[in-house]
């Protein structure tokens, strides 16, 4: 039996009492502190909302070690937990429990679990809000301090452990880039013995065409590529073929570099390039243009949605070396960029699995039978 169990049979063998938080728990929201009084070096973070902080002052008006949840917007009901002193800005609920009856940790575990339902309680049109009155009307089940401290203790080993792992594959997925951008520099570099040509001579840069919104699916075949960085969404057709290098021409990411391995729809603000392949290797150009990534999103001009234009692609000078030696750099640079896809797709698909395995022993460890009950449990 474990010490969990031991503790349960001795302290509550019939069940635990059900209570409103509102019982346990004091909610407070923050106050408005301007954006213009917002720092980027002082000392305290201020939370407008329960996700992340928007900035620093000099000044705070919460303790350490609160959990807060957002009021406000699309993040309404999202449950956080804030270890240093803060700001709680307009949009930002924070809890003060009554620590002779409930543990702060204990019932943040318990509100991250609650979280869906209290993002669902959000409404008004415009911006949502949760109102203070969902929150506190939650039953929370309320075992004996040293039930909850154990309960604590298994689920915070959970959470340091996905907090450690996320951590050394952050670490070694950054040294990897650092790596493959290294030989890429290293491999790209040439001196007076290669030609240098404009892209434009040994490549044609074509821009996608509009495909409305509407016409986008979840379960089609093939990937609508809107920009560079990633898909939005799935159609029964499309027109570029596999194996195509695409740069995103419009937005924030105007001027990314991506390599699409399948049959997709180019959207209007999607650019994609057909080399000559008698000249150029198409994954040469490819990691030709991933080097030169930073330098195409620096070229993006306009107010409003900024975009990059395909002449600031065409101009670009490439080194030109016999295709025997360009296809030698890619075999190796190819080999850098799969260790980076690898742990970048490993990354967080081990971060889901530790983050369902919490969840699945949170369910277990906050559901008890409720007191007066006959048996089973209750929410």
């Amino acid at each position: 039996m474990s010490k969990l169990d031991s503790l349960i049979k001795e302290l509550c063998p019939d069940g635990v009492e059900y209570v409103k938080l509102g019982e346990v728990c004091k909610v407070f929201k923050g106050q408005q502190l301007n954006r213009d009084l917002l720092t980027e070096h002082d000392e305290y973070p201020a939370y407008n909302g329960g996700v992340s902080y928007s900035g620093f002052t000099n000044k705070y008006n919460v303790e350490a070690n609160t959990i807060i949840i957002s009021q406000g917007g699309a993040s309404a009901g999202f449950v956080n937990y804030v270890t240093e002193k803060f700001w709680a800005n307009a949009h930002c609920y924070y809890c003060e429990p009554n620590d002779n009856i409930v543990s702060d940790r204990y019932m943040y575990h318990y509100l991250k679990q609650m979280q869906s339902v209290l993002m669902d309680f959000k409404q008004g049109a415009g911006i949502p809000a949760l109102s203070v009155t969902e929150i506190t009307k939650l039953q929370i089940p309320l075992p004996p301090l040293p039930i909850q401290e154990e309960i604590v203790r298994i689920l915070d080993s959970f959470t340091d452990l996905t907090a450690e792992l996320t951590a050394e594959l952050t670490a070694e997925l950054t040294a990897r880039k650092k790596q493959y951008e290294y030989y890429r520099n290293e491999l790209l570099t040439f001196g007076d013995e290669v030609e240098y040509v404009e892209l434009g001579e040994v490549c044609k840069v074509f821009k996608g065409k509009q495909l409305n919104r509407d016409l986008l699916t979840e379960h089609d075949e093939y990937p609508a590529y809107n920009g560079g960085t990633t898909y939005s969404g799935f159609t029964n057709k499309y027109n570029v073929e596999a194996n195509t290098i695409i740069i995103s021409q419009g937005g924030a990411s105007a001027g990314f570099v991506n390599f699409v391995t399948e049959k997709f729809w180019a959207n209007a603000h999607c650019y994609y390039c057909e080399p000559n392949d008698n000249m150029v290797s198409n994954r040469y150009m490819y990691h030709f243009l991933k080097r030169k990534q930073s330098d195409l999103m620096d070229f993006k001009h306009g107010a409003g949605i900024p975009a990059l234009r395909a002449t600031e692609i065409t101009k670009l000078q490439i080194p030109l070396p016999p295709l025997s030696e360009q296809e030698r750099i890619v075999s190796i640079l190819d080999k850098f960029d799969a260790l980076v896809n690898d742990i970048s797709i490993g990354l967080p698909a081990e971060i889901e699995a530790r983050q369902k395995q919490y969840e699945y022993y949170r369910e277990k460890l906050l559901t008890f039978k409720k007191l007066g009950s006959k048996g089973g449990s209750s929410n």
